[in-house]
Protein backbone atom coordinates (compact mmCIF):
# COMPACT_ATOMS: atom_id res chain seq x y z
CA UNK A 1 0.00 0.00 0.00
CA UNK A 2 1.08 3.48 -0.97
CA UNK A 3 1.10 6.59 1.18
CA UNK A 4 0.85 9.61 -1.22
CA UNK A 5 1.51 13.13 -0.04
CA UNK A 6 -0.40 16.11 -1.70
CA UNK A 7 -1.06 19.50 -1.49
CA UNK A 8 -4.13 20.21 -0.39
CA UNK A 9 -6.76 23.28 -1.05
CA UNK A 10 -5.62 25.48 0.83
CA UNK A 11 -1.82 24.56 0.08
CA UNK A 12 -2.87 25.55 -3.57
CA UNK A 13 -4.40 28.86 -2.68
CA UNK A 14 -0.84 29.97 -0.67
CA UNK A 15 0.98 29.14 -4.31
CA UNK A 16 -1.72 31.01 -6.33
CA UNK A 17 -1.39 33.74 -3.84
CA UNK A 18 2.21 34.53 -3.74
CA UNK A 19 2.41 33.92 -7.25
CA UNK A 20 -0.14 36.58 -7.69
CA UNK A 21 1.39 38.96 -5.66
CA UNK A 22 4.55 39.04 -7.79
CA UNK A 23 2.54 39.28 -10.82
CA UNK A 24 0.56 42.47 -9.58
CA UNK A 25 4.14 43.56 -8.81
CA UNK A 26 5.82 43.45 -12.35
CA UNK A 27 2.38 44.35 -13.66
CA UNK A 28 1.48 41.03 -16.07
CA UNK A 29 -1.68 39.77 -15.56
CA UNK A 30 -1.18 36.03 -15.23
CA UNK A 31 -2.94 32.35 -15.32
CA UNK A 32 -1.80 30.14 -12.26
CA UNK A 33 -2.74 26.70 -12.12
CA UNK A 34 -1.90 24.65 -9.23
CA UNK A 35 -1.66 21.08 -9.74
CA UNK A 36 -1.61 17.70 -7.41
CA UNK A 37 1.53 15.03 -7.66
CA UNK A 38 -0.17 13.44 -10.67
CA UNK A 39 -0.95 16.86 -12.50
CA UNK A 40 -4.06 17.05 -11.51
CA UNK A 41 -5.94 21.05 -11.33
CA UNK A 42 -6.71 21.97 -7.73
CA UNK A 43 -7.18 25.45 -7.95
CA UNK A 44 -6.63 27.81 -10.87
CA UNK A 45 -6.67 32.03 -11.33
CA UNK A 46 -6.86 33.97 -13.99
CA UNK A 47 -6.04 37.44 -13.11
CA UNK A 48 -8.28 40.17 -15.06
CA UNK A 49 -6.32 40.76 -18.26
CA UNK A 50 -4.11 36.97 -18.13
CA UNK A 51 -4.30 35.52 -21.63
CA UNK A 52 -7.25 33.19 -22.93
CA UNK A 53 -4.82 30.56 -24.31
CA UNK A 54 -2.76 31.06 -21.44
CA UNK A 55 -5.39 28.74 -19.45
CA UNK A 56 -4.26 25.99 -21.24
CA UNK A 57 -0.44 26.44 -20.83
CA UNK A 58 -0.39 27.13 -17.31
CA UNK A 59 -2.37 24.14 -16.57
CA UNK A 60 0.19 21.89 -18.80
CA UNK A 61 3.17 23.43 -17.23
CA UNK A 62 1.99 22.54 -14.06
CA UNK A 63 1.15 19.22 -14.92
CA UNK A 64 4.56 18.87 -16.82
CA UNK A 65 6.51 20.03 -13.39
CA UNK A 66 4.42 17.64 -11.05
CA UNK A 67 3.94 14.41 -13.14
CA UNK A 68 7.44 14.53 -14.70
CA UNK A 69 8.95 15.87 -11.30
CA UNK A 70 11.20 18.61 -12.89
CA UNK A 71 10.66 22.19 -13.84
CA UNK A 72 9.42 22.58 -17.43
CA UNK A 73 12.79 24.96 -18.37
CA UNK A 74 14.72 21.89 -17.93
CA UNK A 75 13.12 19.91 -20.87
CA UNK A 76 13.54 23.20 -22.30
CA UNK A 77 17.27 22.59 -22.54
CA UNK A 78 17.07 19.47 -23.91
CA UNK A 79 13.86 19.63 -26.20
CA UNK A 80 16.37 20.65 -29.20
CA UNK A 81 16.91 18.73 -32.55
CA UNK A 82 19.78 15.86 -32.75
CA UNK A 83 19.09 15.21 -28.41
CA UNK A 84 17.47 11.88 -27.39
CA UNK A 85 15.05 13.94 -25.88
CA UNK A 86 14.46 16.30 -28.78
CA UNK A 87 9.97 15.88 -29.04
CA UNK A 88 8.95 15.23 -25.58
CA UNK A 89 6.80 18.58 -25.85
CA UNK A 90 4.31 16.00 -28.13
CA UNK A 91 4.04 13.32 -25.76
CA UNK A 92 1.17 12.85 -23.35
CA UNK A 93 -0.85 14.26 -25.85
CA UNK A 94 0.87 17.13 -26.30
CA UNK A 95 0.52 18.27 -22.61
CA UNK A 96 4.40 18.09 -21.67
CA UNK A 97 5.94 21.61 -21.67
CA UNK A 98 8.77 22.53 -22.20
CA UNK A 99 8.51 26.19 -21.78
CA UNK A 100 9.61 28.10 -18.54
CA UNK A 101 6.82 29.11 -15.87
CA UNK A 102 6.57 25.20 -14.45
CA UNK A 103 7.74 24.06 -11.14
CA UNK A 104 7.33 21.31 -8.70
CA UNK A 105 6.36 21.81 -5.43
CA UNK A 106 8.75 19.53 -3.23
CA UNK A 107 8.70 18.89 0.52
CA UNK A 108 10.56 16.50 2.32
CA UNK A 109 12.08 15.90 -1.02
CA UNK A 110 9.16 14.43 -2.41
CA UNK A 111 7.17 15.95 -5.08
CA UNK A 112 3.82 16.90 -3.70
CA UNK A 113 2.14 18.68 -6.77
CA UNK A 114 3.25 21.63 -9.37
CA UNK A 115 2.73 25.43 -10.03
CA UNK A 116 2.25 26.85 -13.56
CA UNK A 117 2.09 30.36 -15.05
CA UNK A 118 1.08 31.87 -18.17
CA UNK A 119 0.93 35.06 -19.41
CA UNK A 120 4.47 36.60 -19.82
CA UNK A 121 7.54 36.08 -21.41
CA UNK A 122 9.07 32.50 -19.60
CA UNK A 123 11.13 34.29 -17.71
CA UNK A 124 8.32 36.45 -16.02
CA UNK A 125 6.18 32.82 -16.02
CA UNK A 126 9.45 31.22 -13.89
CA UNK A 127 9.66 34.59 -11.81
CA UNK A 128 5.91 34.23 -10.76
CA UNK A 129 6.21 29.98 -10.34
CA UNK A 130 9.25 31.01 -8.30
CA UNK A 131 7.39 33.41 -5.93
CA UNK A 132 4.48 31.14 -5.64
CA UNK A 133 7.08 28.87 -3.97
CA UNK A 134 8.82 31.07 -1.82
CA UNK A 135 5.28 32.34 -0.38
CA UNK A 136 4.37 28.42 0.10
CA UNK A 137 7.47 27.47 1.53
CA UNK A 138 7.74 30.18 4.04
CA UNK A 139 4.62 29.16 5.42
CA UNK A 140 5.79 26.01 6.56
CA UNK A 141 8.61 27.18 8.26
Amino acid sequence: MLTINRLSHADALILIRGAREKALEIGVPMCISVVDESGNLIAFERMDGGKVTSITISADKAYTAAAARKATHEYNAVNVPGNLAFGIHTEVGGRVSSVGGGLPVVVDGEVVGGIGLSSGTPAQDMECAEAGLRHFYQTLE
